[in-house]
């Protein structure tokens, strides 16, 4: 198993390193929180120097939330440039969820204390940024930076939501973190919405 994520790792970083080769700096882009009933939508950009081999690094998702909080703080240690950024639970109600999502991404990109020379987004939709840039579907499986990214936007989504659920304790937010899990819904039909709840996300539950 450690040799298959020791491959999986190098394979990432060679990925990269084609990007890298290419166009120069290259900046991974991903999101956390389209899912969830509640809360802010989260965005990270991160550069990484070349061959920065962080050990652990996977797409957020497949790791826990302990190895997570650690990669966390390495990230931000070893990136050149990092930025986080959101999109508000208005800004979600106006636009859409998507569209929400690619102003985090474009605000994270914005952020960066360094420019980049080419973005890898993660999914399939691109951001309005005036730098060139590609999707790459799935790519935080696929891409160190993206990866790097992943772990970021969704640590601090996670952080965000263990503080609203000091503010809304009767909702246990910082079980589900707003997604819409049977307990979450349960709770929801027993409290009604509380302000950070995206009402659009709540017709089907909710009178």
């Amino acid at each position: 198993m450690k040799e298959e994520t020791l491959k999986r790792r190098q394979a990432m970083l060679e990925f990269d390193k084609q990007y890298i080769q290419k166009y120069g700096k290259i900046c991974g882009v991903d999101e956390a929180g389209r899912g969830p009933l509640a809360g802010d939508v989260y965005a990270a950009a991160v550069i990484l120097p070349e061959n920065c081999d962080i050990v652990g690094l996977d797409d957020s998702k497949k790791l826990s939330e302990k190895r997570r909080e650690i990669l966390f703080t390495e990230i931000q240690k070893k990136a050149t440039a990092f930025c986080i950024a959101t999109a508000s639970i208005a800004e979600i109600e106006k636009y859409n969820i998507l569209q929400a999502s690619l102003l985090a991404m474009k605000r994270a990109v914005e952020g960066l204390q360094v420019v980049p020379e080419y973005l890898l987004i993660d999914g399939n939709q691109l951001p309005k940024i005036n730098i060139s840039m590609e999707c790459i579907v799935k790519g935080d499986a696929i891409s160190a930076t993206i990866a790097a990214a992943s772990v970021l936007a969704k640590v601090a989504r996670d952080n965000y939501m263990k503080e609203q659920a000091k503010l809304y304790p009767e909702y246990l937010f910082e079980k589900h973190k707003g997604y819409g899990t049977a307990e979450h819904r349960k709770l929801l039909i027993q409290n009604g919405a509380c302000p950070i709840h995206r009402k659009s996300f709540l017709k089907k539950i909710l009178p």
